[in-house]
């Protein structure tokens, strides 16, 4: 629980009804926040100012527990004889058999709770409080992702920019220091942190630094061996394909993956060996007479057929 809370009213800081749906409330502060973002207002102090209003307001009651422990310890208040700030000159009461419950919800015992809220025993002054983190996402193409880019992002009406770093993989997490909420009382400002949604690639496909392509060859580079080309993230490499390779054996080409700021990745490349649906009469005669070859080999002889 913080003091503040029993000091201002958050519903009536975002003009909503204390019963408004988290919906509602998020729909209001997105408004506040863009009529009276410093970015929009230069040299507005009382902007400035509301803006940090409605800000503090939104972090409490976009939190279930903080809001539930908020409307429970304004509902205690409102209903005892409470009277006056704390500091005030005025005389402070509280209903005595709102002692217990105040007492549990303040932490503590009834005295320590109670004088805490109140400010007997303690200086009026309220201890700092961090302001909560802040989640937003960004949506990066394929080649943003390996490359890097500076993206600018929405986080709650806020516009921030955002370094994303070179290798990023899709659901990594980047944290953008003292971009969350506003701490209340003098807090350092929570942190953003950045959840990546990175596009995909019609050839290539990734897997950390690594990246993984198919490329066809034919049957006679297959059995013959052949040396082929496959495509890389900036141009082609070269690779021998030794004699009797197998559709769907991987060929590993070091270093042309991804460049992330650990390693760089290799180039995993698995072949996939195609049969011609068109056999012309010169090429059957010749596959026949492969196959009177290989009349004594049995490929399925290992499976005991």
């Amino acid at each position: 629980m913080r003091r503040e809370w029993l000091e201002k009213d958050y519903y009536q800081a975002l003009g909503v009804d204390p019963g408004a749906s988290d919906k509602d409330i998020k729909k209001a502060y997105r408004k506040l926040a863009q009529q009276f973002h410093p970015d929009n207002n230069p040299g507005d102090e009382q902007a400035e100012n509301r803006f940090k209003e409605v800000s503090e307001a939104y972090a409490t009651l976009s939190d279930l527990e903080d809001r539930k422990q908020y409307d429970v310890a304004r509902e205690a208040v409102r209903r005892g004889t409470f009277t006056g700030a704390p500091g005030s000159s005025g005389p402070q009461y509280v209903r005595i058999d709102d002692l217990g419950n105040l007492g549990d919800l303040f932490g503590g015992g009834m005295f320590g709770g109670l004088g805490d809220l109140f400010g007997f025993g303690r200086s009026n002054r309220p201890a700092p409080q961090p302001g909560r983190d802040r989640e937003a996402e960004v949506a990066l193409t394929f080649h943003e992702a390996i490359a890097g880019v500076t993206k600018h992002v929405d986080a709650d009406g806020r516009r921030v920019t955002v370094k994303i770093p070179a290798g990023v993989e899709d659901g990594a997490r980047i944290r953008v220091r003292g971009k969350g909420w506003p701490g209340s009382a003098g807090g350092t400002a929570g942190d953003l942190y950045v959840r990546v949604r990175a596009g995909g690639h019609p050839i290539f496909e990734r897997s950390g630094a690594d990246l993984k392509v198919t490329v066809p060859v034919s049957f006679t580079e297959a059995a013959l061996g052949a040396d082929i080309t496959a495509p890389t993230l900036d141009g082609k490499v070269t690779l021998r394909v030794p004699p009797g390779t197998s559709s769907g054996r991987t060929f590993r080409v070091s270093g042309r993956g991804v460049a992330t700021p650990k390693r760089r990745g290799d180039l995993l490349v698995t072949v996939e060996v195609q049969v011609p649906s068109d056999v012309g009469d010169d090429a059957r005669a010749l596959l026949e007479q492969l196959r009177d070859l290989e009349a004594d080999h049995n490929p399925r002889a290992h499976l005991g057929v």
